[in-house]
């Protein structure tokens, strides 16, 4: 049987407000294979974007276990957690989250710059250029590699997010509502380059919605409601 890529088991998330605890995830048991597109759907308040932070190790479980390819990630050390995630998981969010001072190009090559020391990073800064260029050339944007956020259209600067989020050669890629804030001609575009891309490098997916058309896209889909998996 294959090992999962991503897994969570019994993942239990609260958070407190005062004295009071308020649960978001009630023991979440999840699992992607490699080169799955899993849609998460449920209404906004179901819990998806903390699974995905939790899965992504952004946010810690208050109970429960992560594991990326069979082996639990959260006991790690702080740093050693921060260079697993940048090879094993790239990211994709509905506002993009591109640094508005920087070019697509710039924006593409801070992901090789993650996870590495500075002289690390020196060394190899040629490659890693040649690279994020590459990268922007597949997802249509060789063009405007030396473009601010600013002077991209929406749909561009969730392109420029993809190719970021791909340079690393991640294995699984979390999407949250990642179409979610594009017209539905620019939503399609973007989906459709995502599934190319995922064809392509055999990557898992994990796509966070509550588009239901969008949901029937992936080779499966996990409904959560009240923080919990119900289908």
């Amino acid at each position: 049987m294959t090992t999962p890529v991503l897994a969570a088991a019994a993942v239990h998330k609260h958070y407190h407000l005062g004295r009071t605890e308020i649960p978001v995830l009630r023991g979440v048991d999840f699992a992607v294979a490699p080169g799955e597109i899993v849609a998460l759907l449920g209404a906004s308040g179901a819990g998806k974007s903390t699974l995905l932070h939790v899965l992504g190790l952004l946010d810690a479980p208050s109970s429960g276990a992560v594991l990326y390819d069979g082996q639990p990630v959260h006991q790690l050390p702080v740093r050693e957690r921060a260079r697993l995630r940048h090879r094993h998981t790239g990211f994709v969010f509905q506002f993009y989250h591109l640094i508005p001072e920087l070019t697509a190009l710039q924006n593409v090559q801070l992901a090789a710059m993650m996870g590495t020391s500075v002289w690390q990073y020196w060394q190899r800064r040629k490659a890693a250029r040649s690279a994020a260029i590459a990268m922007l050339e597949r997802v249509g944007l060789g063009s405007r590699l030396h473009h601010r956020p600013s002077e991209l259209s929406g749909g561009e600067r969730q392109r420029v997010a993809i190719a970021r989020a791909l340079l690393a050669e991640p294995k699984v890629v979390l999407a949250d509502e990642p179409t979610g804030n594009l017209d539905s001609s620019t939503a399609a575009s973007v989906l459709g380059l995502m599934f190319e891309l995922q064809r392509e490098r055999n990557l898992a997916f994990v796509l966070v919605t509550h588009d239901e058309g969008l949901a029937q896209r992936a080779h499966r889909i996990v409904r959560m409601r009240d923080g919990a998996v119900v289908g």
